[in-house]
Order: C-alpha cells, then sequence, then structure tokens
C-alpha cells in the first residue's frame, strides 16, 4: 500500500496537467460552496428586511411609495402627496398599502400594540382664511371608504356609523371647522377620535417651545408646513399627540395626552394612512414625508429631501400677461354682472323699493354669500325657530366668528316687505341693553333676512312651559319682568321717536347666556313722533293681550303696550298663558282668575306651584296686582310704563284703591269676544297670533 501511494505521489508530480486540473477542481468547490453561501445570506437578508418594511417605512417624498391612493389623491412628479384639491364637497385618502400586524389578541409580544410616526403637512387655502375639513392620521381596518360622506366627516364615516364601536377606527384629527354636531371646541384644534368624529380629548392647535419654555399659537391653514409626532406606548396605554413648525425640534410637552388602551380599538392588522374632505369651501392639502414605526421610534425626516408645494399667489408676483389675463376676465364679469343688473332691476320693481328705503336706514349689510356659511347653507340642523314670521337659524359669522341669529322671512309670509322694513326701520337704530340688538340684514333675489345677536337661552316662554327648559326662579323672573319694562319705557319716551311694540308677550322675550330678558320681534313695531297721534287702524299683536280698545278703534297706543304688558306681567308670575283652554272654566281667562283671587284675599294662590313658595310675599303681590292694573279696560286708568317701572323699583306706593273700586268687566270687559274667537280656532300650541290688513281682514297664525 505504501509503496502504491508513493508510485502515485511521485506520477502526480511527474505529471504537471493531472496536479493543475486536481488544484483547479477543488478552487472552484470552494468557490461555489462561498457562492452558495452568500446567496443564502442574500436571501435571508432580503427576507429580514421585508419584514421589517412591513413595520417601519420612512418615505421624504412619496416616489415609488407603497401607497393606496383613492378620491382626488394623488403623487405629483417631485413626490408630493396631495390629499384634496380645490373640487368641492370631495374626499382623497392615502394608506400604506400593507397591513400593519398589531397583535392586540396576543399577550406575550412586549410592546406588540406600541407605534411611532411622524409626518409632516400643509394646508394651503384656496379662499385666505377659508379651509375645506381638514386631515386626519387614520389607522382603520380596511381602506374602503365607499360609504363614508366628505365635508364635516372627513371622509371617514357618515351619520349612521358615526360613533359606532364597531368601526375600531383611530384618527388624529387636525380640523380646521368648528362643527356644532360634533362639539368642536373651535375651528382650529387638534382631537383623538375614537370610532367617530366626536373627539375623546381636542385642544387648539399650539406647540410647546423648548427653546422659550412656552406654549405658541399655530393656524393650521397659514399655508405653512408643520410637523406632527404621534407616539403610543402599550405599556403605559399612552398616546401623545404633539406638533410644531417644520423646522422645530419635537416639543418636550405634547398638545394632546391621553391614557387610552388601544387593545380594546384596534384589529390585529390594521391599515396606515391618511384622510381629508373638502366642503363648500376647498383647500389644497399635502403630505411631504412620513416615516412609522412599529414597537420602536420613527425615524426623523430629512427636510433637505421633502418635495416643495405650491404655495399661496402674491398679487405681486404675477407675470403682466397674468395681470391682463385677470383684468380682462374681472371686465367681462364686470360687464355681464352690469348688464344682469340692469335685466333684473328692469323686470323686478322689487329691486327698486330696496334702493329706496335702504339709503335711508343704514344698519351693517351683510353678503349673503356669509350669512349662507354661516349657517352651512341654512341647514335644518342649524333652525333654532320657526313660524308665521318665518325660520330662525344659528349661525356663525366667518370673518369675526361670532353667534348670531339669522331670521329668513319666508317667501309666502303674509307679513311679508312691509314688516321687513319696519323692523329694519325701528330696530337698526335702537340700542338698549334689554332689547335683542339687529346686527344687520341683507337682500337678495327676493330673499329678506336679519341678523340679531343670538340668545343661547331662547325665548322665555320655552322655560315658562316646556319640561325640557331648567326651571326659572323668582329673583331670576323678577329681573325678566324689570328688565322688559325698562325696555318698553325706553321705547315710550327715551328714544327719539315713539316706539309701539305691538307684540309684548313671553314668546317675544329672549334670554342671554346669563338669563337676562331682552325683547325683541319688531316685525309689527309702528313709530311716531313725541306729541303725535299714531294714525294706524290695524288690529294686530295676539290674542289674550290684545287692548279691548283694540277692536274698536283699531288703534294701537303706548296704552295697548301696556295692556299686553299687563297679560306678560301675570303669565310670569302664575306661569300660565293669558287664554288657556285645558283648564276649568273659571280659570280659562288668567285675568279674570287672578280679580277673583284677588277680591276673595288669596291672590298668592295664583302664583306658579313650580315655585314652590319660594318667593317674596310682598313682591309677588305687586306683581300681580300691578298685572290687574295694567290689565285695565279703561286706559286712561292704566299707569304708563315709567309709572310701572317705578311701581317695580319701589319708588312709589302701588295705589290698591284703583283695584278696589273696580269690578271684573272693567278689567277685562272684551275679553269674552276675544275668547269666543279664541275657542273657534283649533290649535295645540296655546298662543295665536292675528295680524291684519283692516279690523276687518284679519289673519290667524301661529305664534313666533
Amino acid at each position: 500500500m505504501s509503496s502504491q501511494l508513493k508510485l502515485t505521489n511521485k506520477t502526480s508530480k511527474t505529471n504537471p496537467t493531472i496536479f493543475a486540473r486536481k488544484k483547479l477542481f477543488a478552487i472552484l468547490l470552494q468557490m461555489t460552496a462561498t457562492l452558495y453561501f452568500l446567496i443564502l445570506l442574500y436571501l435571508y437578508l432580503k427576507l429580514m428586511a421585508l419584514a421589517e418594511d412591513e413595520n417601519q417605512f420612512t418615505y421624504n417624498g412619496f416616489h415609488g411609495a407603497n401607497l393606496h391612493l383613492d378620491g382626488v389623491a394623488q403623487v405629483h412628479p417631485n413626490g408630493l402627496l396631495q390629499l384634496t384639491n380645490t373640487s368641492k364637497h370631495q374626499a382623497g385618502h392615502a394608506f400604506y398599502q400593507t397591513p400593519i400586524k398589531f397583535n392586540t389578541s396576543s399577550s406575550s409580544g412586549y410592546g406588540s400594540l406600541s407605534f411611532s410616526t411622524n409626518f409632516i403637512f400643509v394646508m394651503v387655502p384656496e379662499i385666505t382664511n377659508f379651509s375645506g375639513h381638514g386631515i386626519a392620521f387614520t389607522i382603520s381596518p380596511s381602506m374602503d371608504f365607499t360609504q363614508a360622506v366628505v365635508s364635516q366627516y372627513l371622509g371617514l364615516f357618515n351619520s349612521s356609523n358615526n360613533g359606532l364601536t364597531s368601526n375600531h377606527l383611530l384618527a388624529i384629527e387636525f380640523d380646521t371647522i368648528k362643527n356644532l354636531e360634533f362639539s368642536d371646541i373651535n375651528d382650529n384644534h387638534v382631537g383623538i377620535d375614537v370610532n367617530g368624529l366626536n373627539s375623546t380629548v381636542s385642544a387648539p392647535v399650539t406647540y410647546y417651545s423648548n427653546s422659550k419654555g412656552i406654549n405658541k399659537s399655530l393656524d393650521l391653514i397659514s399655508g405653512n408646513p408643520m410637523q406632527v409626532w404621534i407616539d403610543y406606548d402599550e405599556v403605559a396605554n399612552l398616546l401623545n399627540v404633539a406638533i410644531a413648525p417644520i423646522k422645530n425640534q419635537k416639543p418636550n410637552r405634547p398638545l394632546l395626552s391621553i391614557h387610552i388602551n388601544l387593545s380594546l380599538i384596534l384589529l390585529d392588522y390594521m391599515y396606515v394612512g391618511f384622510s381629508s374632505a373638502t366642503g363648500s369651501v376647498a383647500s389644497n392639502n399635502y403630505i411631504l414625508g412620513w416615516s412609522f414605526h412599529k414597537s420602536g421610534q420613527a425615524q426623523s425626516l430629512e427636510l433637505a429631501k421633502l418635495p416643495s408645494f405650491p404655495k399661496q399667489r402674491n398679487r405681486k408676483e404675477k407675470s403682466n400677461l397674468e395681470i391682463t389675463v385677470s383684468l380682462v376676465t374681472v371686465s367681462i364679469v364686470l360687464i355681464i354682472t352690469i348688464l344682469g343688473i340692469v335685466y333684473f332691476v328692469r323686470r323686478k320693481k322689487y329691486e327698486e323699493i330696496h334702493e329706496v328705503w335702504e339709503k335711508e336706514y343704514g344698519p351693517q349689510r351683510f353678503s349673503y354669500k356669509d350669512l349662507y356659511r354661516a349657517t352651512k347653507g341654512f341647514k335644518d340642523t342649524e333652525l333654532i325657530g320657526a313660524g308665521g314670521f318665518g325660520k330662525v337659524y344659528r349661525g356663525v359669522l366667518p370673518s369675526s366668528k361670532q353667534l348670531v341669529a339669522v331670521k329668513k322671512v319666508s317667501h309666502d309670509s303674509k307679513q311679508g316687505m312691509k314688516e321687513f322694513v319696519a323692523e329694519i326701520a325701528s330696530m337698526g337704530r335702537l340700542r338698549h341693553m334689554n332689547l335683542v340688538q339687529l346686527l344687520g340684514y341683507c337682500r337678495r333675489r327676493g330673499e329678506m333676512l336679519l341678523v340679531y345677536d343670538y340668545m343661547p337661552n331662547g325665548s322665555l316662554d320655552k322655560f315658562l312651559f316646556s319640561n325640557k327648559k331648567r326651571y326659572l326662579n323668582w329673583a331670576q323672573r323678577c329681573r325678566i319682568l324689570k328688565g322688559v319694562a325698562s325696555a318698553l319705557v325706553y321705547l315710550h319716551e327715551e328714544w327719539e321717536q315713539v316706539v309701539l311694540h305691538r307684540d309684548v308677550k313671553a314668546s317675544n322675550v329672549l334670554l342671554d347666556d346669563q338669563l337676562y330678558g331682552r325683547l325683541g320681534d319688531f316685525g309689527l313695531a309702528r313709530l311716531y313722533d313725541h306729541g303725535a297721534k299714531p294714525q294706524t287702524t290695524h288690529v294686530v299683536g295676539t290674542v289674550g293681550y290684545l287692548a279691548p280698545e283694540l277692536t274698536k278703534t283699531g288703534k294701537a297706543t303706548t296704552s295697548t303696550d301696556v295692556f299686553a304688558f299687563g297679560a306678560f306681567l301675570l303669565e310670569v308670575a302664575c306661569g300660565r298663558r293669558p287664554i288657556d283652554l285645558q283648564g276649568l272654566p273659571e280659570e280659562m281667562i288668567l285675568v279674570d282668575w287672578v280679580f277673583e283671587k284677588w277680591k276673595q284675599g288669596v291672590i298668592l294662590e295664583t302664583c306658579d306651584p313650580i315655585l314652590e313658595g319660594d318667593y317674596l310675599a310682598n313682591e309677588m303681590e305687586l306683581v300681580l296686582k300691578l298685572g290687574l292694573l295694567c290689565s285695565h279696560s279703561n286706559p286712561a286708568t292704566r299707569p304708563s310704563m315709567k309709572q310701572v317701572m317705578q311701581y317695580l323699583d319701589g319708588d312709589t306706593f302701588f295705589p290698591e284703591t284703583i283695584l278696589e273700586g273696580a269690578g271684573i268687566d272693567m278689567l277685562v270687559k272684551d275679553n269674552k269676544t276675544s275668547t269666543e274667537f279664541f275657542k273657534s280656532v283649533p290649535s295645540s300650541s296655546g298662543n295665536y297670533s292675528v295680524y291684519s290688513a283692516s279690523s276687518s281682514d284679519s289673519i290667524l297664525c301661529g305664534g313666533r
């Protein structure tokens, strides 16, 4: 054997060709093994990278990004992600196409629900200071939002599924519209939404300045890019949201911080992305960059690599050609507008009448466009009242953000233009703390609108006769009575002309946020000079508040307002309407019943039982007796409103002898006729108003 080996070695050494082949074979074998190892290593690393990409990604611009887009969302050639454009009532969605595994059903993995994201967005409004409905970072079980509504629902929900726990959706909204239906705090806020748009927690947009140690405000629709950090810690069940200008570092203090268990909300696999929507006003909403990390800190974005976005154009930057085109366009529009105005002026005398009185009376004029936006297009959700005169809507003026009430006079209103002009003429110049202030008006294509201070607590009759409103104590009622009396003194004696209100009643007394009473609704008001006699012969007002002499002469005076105030005094003290068909026959007419109780010496038995005796007896007696005195059938016996005010303030002794010499017929001798008239008209409201062009041609309609 040894000899054979020696012989072989000897042969190999003596044969160079065989030796070289063996050496080459060994080298090839080693290279093949190495290559195979490298291929296996590459495949392993590739698989690891793919697994990691499912849990984290960073986009400094969105070229080739793994995104699912729908709606109006698109990626620009420079890598800019645009969610919405200037299209009205549209939505755009952009979601990372691969679902993220959150492992909500697993109890073993540490940080299985934790995540971190960092993105930069910018909102460029089409019209300065007006915007669409903002942007929402969203974690959703689906990328299908075909059933969602745009506008205030941000393209995520609709009216039927908003707030349902089955949505399993978390959103961080950056909202630029104050939606009262979702209890939004303002029109520039950040909110954390769970399964619906009623935010669990929200705050005005501010950021903490690390250098100065203070909070600074941010305007979402400023057109400036802003950076957002959202972090969730599963161990602490803590969700933090921070925002700052694009070049600032992450604030040391978050804007929002809430303890929340996302395992009760999220499913095992969820999609992450953005949703945005426009309404009647649009804005260009962009995402410049986005990073996300599951169970770790999201990578910081590289500002130098972010794509640019179209900014709001400055007129000074326009080219000469653009300026020329703009001027030509404006000229054409102006010519068409002038021709249109001439056409409508010739066909509509209504507009010519408008021009005559508008120059004489000059409260502030609002544009129809502003009022349309303020009331969200006069939506039924903003309706706060309706009646024979028209409908009243709550609104927020776009420029000042002031809450207002907008009365839109019905086209089929029997009073129409006549009462509209009367209200403009009288209330536009009246100034008193106990009168509802008319802020301005609007006329457009036959539509008539009045803008008032908004009275958040509505009308007094809702407090007196509706269980839905909270109870008013005696001190509050006395304050309201004195306030309305003071307003009538101003109208009758202190203003430059005598103003007859002609419709004083609880439904026309509105309450502000402090429950102070303000007299409103001057649609039936009439003016005449001090010392002159009123010329009107039209019977108007509300049954139960009409003075007896009105049915004879048809002439309203300050004394007829006093009569109505007397019914109002009894109404507030007794908690009953002046005429009540549902009560006992002897209690049907309120003033008759109170007078009978006074003759029996038990007048306090008529006070509102809701008060449960919690009042000053002398004050209650004074109000009830003063109500009877103001209701006297002889106008000369009734006090003036100035005297009424003196009685209420205790400055003058009440002349009870006048009541002692009066019979019931002297107080309300014409009320039986009114009652028969009242009985003949079916209604469930218990509040009836009479408006007429003459004493023989009357119109009965529901209370306003």
